[in-house]
């Protein structure tokens, strides 16, 4: 996010908007969406840095819609206390029942698919744990279901896991399909090849945006850039962290799991798409002191790792060849849950971002929350930027 002195060609060039959002994601379609739901006379307009929606994280994730957050939920218990741990699991299934109502409704185009995921243990350690925390998810009527090793070779066809639950209310997506559906149901206007470079407020209210061949001048603007926030902004520095996922996707192979899944600690994960491919990503935590930063860039060590779990684990998968590679940029939160608010400086400038790996499962009702702030409603607390 920086345009040198000669690329700079905005000169006097200024479109006007009542908000403007930075970044063509969910989040910020998500944003669009609330906003002329509540207001459909709002001129809105959608800066996109790529030439196309989902240029970042969006584009590249793994299509998981997941309750909760990064950690299991025992440890969101331990953590935040019975009442938060369940107030944070219960946002992230509103965001997909949101989703459900608002957006994908019956569409049998967006490969959604919501018959639950599964973490899955290869040690009596992490089983262990997995069994506590369903334990004390069922005390709570959360929907989980036990599983044991022959459970897992029967419903994922999958071998070297001890045992292992399944979440019942957990969904996966084509999250691009998802996206082109939320656009074709929002009245916004989206500008691609529209990289903001710096914001600054406007003497008598209101922000100033510049792009390399334009400047947007508008009422409000929200960034809701995850894992980028940081570069247009130095508030979010100590808040949101940009930090590198890979995946890889397979040649298609013939259907044989139930539904996608998590794996060590749910810092990998898996699940085979509608084609009969399977993706697979993780494994960052082989290179955690450079898997930061704004790079999308894959490297070798992940890559061997991420095809070296499936030949120990998926044998339906061996010597299968490799068709795609890639990586891509999530925004990871100081506490792992999701900011939302406005700038304390500029205060006509808001925020949606830090979804630690869980846009998908969280971005819909976060924006929601977001258009609730911008309209004086109250907010919950454990969103709240005003925590840090």
């Amino acid at each position: 996010m920086s345009i040198s002195y000669w690329q700079d060609q905005a000169g006097a060039k200024t479109k006007t908007c009542d908000v403007a959002i930075v970044g063509g994601g969910v989040t910020g379609l998500s944003v669009a969406y609330w906003l002329k739901r509540e207001d459909p006379s709002l001129n809105v307009l959608l800066l996109e840095k790529g030439g196309s929606l989902g240029a970042g994280a969006t584009g590249r994730n793994a299509g998981f819609i997941t309750c909760g957050s990064v950690e299991h939920f025992n440890r969101l218990y331990e953590r935040w206390g019975e009442e938060r741990a369940l107030d944070i699991w219960r946002f992230s299934e509103k965001n997909l029942d949101l989703l459900r109502e608002h957006i994908i409704q019956d569409d049998s185009e967006l490969e959604f698919d919501d018959h639950g995921t599964f973490s899955l243990a290869s040690t009596d350690e992490e089983f262990h744990e997995l069994k506590k925390t369903s334990e004390l998810m069922q005390k709570l009527d959360i929907a989980v279901e036990v599983l044991h090793e022959q459970d897992i070779l029967k419903r994922l066809d999958a071998r070297n896991f001890v045992g292992g639950i399944k979440y019942l209310k957990d969904a996966s997506i084509h999250p691009l399909k998802l996206l082109k559906k939320m656009a074709a149901r929002t009245d916004v206007v989206i500008v691609p090849d529209a990289e903001v470079f710096s914001i600054e407020s406007i003497n008598g209210g209101g922000t100033r945006l510049r792009t390399q061949n334009f400047n947007v001048e508008s009422t409000i603007a929200v960034l809701t850039l995850n894992g980028y926030s940081a570069a247009l902004n130095p508030y979010f520095r100590d808040k949101i962290y940009p930090t590198r996922g890979q995946i890889m996707v397979t040649e298609p192979v013939a259907p044989f799991m139930e539904g996608p899944c998590y794996a060590n600690f749910v810092l990998d994960y898996f699940r085979q798409l509608e084609d009969g491919r399977v993706l697979i990503g993780g494994f960052r935590q082989l290179e955690r002191a450079t898997e930061v930063g704004y790079s999308d860039h894959i490297t070798d060590t992940i890559q061997a790792a991420l095809y070296d779990f499936l030949q120990k684990h998926l044998p339906k998968l061996e010597n299968r060849k490799v068709t795609h590679r890639w990586a891509g940029v999530m925004g990871f939160s100081a506490d792992g849950q999701p900011l939302v608010g406005s700038l304390p400086e500029e205060p006509s400038v808001y925020f949606a971002g830090g979804f630690t790996g869980h846009g998908l499962g969280l971005a819909f009702h976060s924006a929601k929350v977001l258009v609730d702030l911008i309209n004086g409603r109250d907010i919950p607390s454990f969103v709240s930027a005003r925590r840090f």
